[in-house]
């Protein structure tokens, strides 16, 4: 089975560098547009009986999720031997639970879509949650955004590194980072009223002349990243940087990012950033999917694509 890689809209700036690691030119896709915004999009060359990769990021706005259901159709009906479809960011993942009555599981909803257009494989990186691999009932590639960022941090060669979590929910994540350095862990509690609204912070650790480096998944307005940063500087910490895989940044995140006490915020390129700014160093996560897309072809293990953390 030969490999086909096709990308939408959104992520052609990604795919187009996935399909370069990997050895292959992008699939072409073509687009018909109604005049009342209605798309259809299609594949423009032949995918019968071949292993099939689309890429897209379902990120805002919807169309982009819309289009990637239509592409998995599109490769289905046309005889695809394997449709599987490499989501950098999996948007709607922060509605995986039923936090408050009369709220959507969006996050499951997304996975049953997926699967019902005809997707035989998932491949992503960083779910807000790893639970959500759960809601699939197709194999899930998750990809770990640790083993970009790992070599980043330690070509830094910080003397007194420390890591921190922004919230409690990323303690999981922040810790296997401080397991693989030998490195002590702070937590920053937040309580916050209503989302990308931070009530209140405190800091539990001890991070006097500590380079500081924040973990987590995402960041959208920046909001509670700034605020952490700030409450660690006035801690004491030598220096506060931060690594998180999914550039969202909405609203005001890059006028927050700027007049804050970071260093650097380091992301990946799952998403594209909509402007460029000196505080924000930006990783690409091309040569991870393209050594994924290899060891699935070829039927192989994808574990070595993991740092032991």
């Amino acid at each position: 089975m030969a490999v086909k890689i096709f990308s939408g809209r959104a992520t052609t700036y990604l795919a187009e560098k996935i399909a370069q690691a990997y050895g292959e030119s992008l699939g072409e896709v073509n687009y018909q547009q109604f005049s009342d915004g209605e798309m259809s999009p299609y594949l423009a060359e032949s995918v019968r009986g071949h292993e099939v990769f689309i890429v897209q990021s379902t990120f805002a706005p919807a169309d982009n999720f819309m289009e990637l259901l239509l592409m998995i159709d599109a490769a289905k009906r046309a005889s695809a031997e394997n449709v599987n479809v490499v989501i950098p960011y999996f948007g709607y993942a922060r509605q995986d639970r039923k936090d408050k009555p009369r709220v959507a599981i969006a996050a499951k909803m997304i996975a049953n879509l997926i699967s019902a257009a005809g997707a035989n494989r998932i491949m992503t990186c960083d779910l807000h949650a790893d639970q959500i691999q759960g809601f699939f009932d197709i194999p899930v590639d998750h990809l770990d955004g640790a083993y970009i960022f790992i070599p980043y941090l330690k070509s830094l060669s910080l003397e007194n590194i420390m890591f921190a979590t922004p919230d409690v929910g990323g303690i999981k994540r922040a810790r296997s980072f401080a397991k693989y350095f030998t490195a002590d862990l702070a937590v920053c509690d937040k309580y916050r009223k209503e989302a990308n609204k931070v009530e209140s912070m405190r800091l539990i650790g001890e991070v006097e002349g500590k380079d500081v480096v924040l973990v987590d998944d995402l960041v959208d307005t920046a909001g509670t990243i700034c605020k952490a940063a700030a409450l660690l500087k006035e801690n004491g910490a030598r220096s506060v940087r931060a690594v998180c895989t999914h550039p969202v940044l909405s609203g005001n995140a890059y006028e927050n990012i700027e007049a804050s006490n970071l260093e650097e915020l380091v992301v990946t390129d799952t998403l594209p950033l909509k402007r460029q700014t000196s505080k924000i160093k930006v990783l690409t996560v091309s040569n991870l999917f393209a050594k994924a897309i290899r060891k699935i072809h070829d039927h192989e293990s994808i574990s070595s694509l993991f740092i032991k953390l």
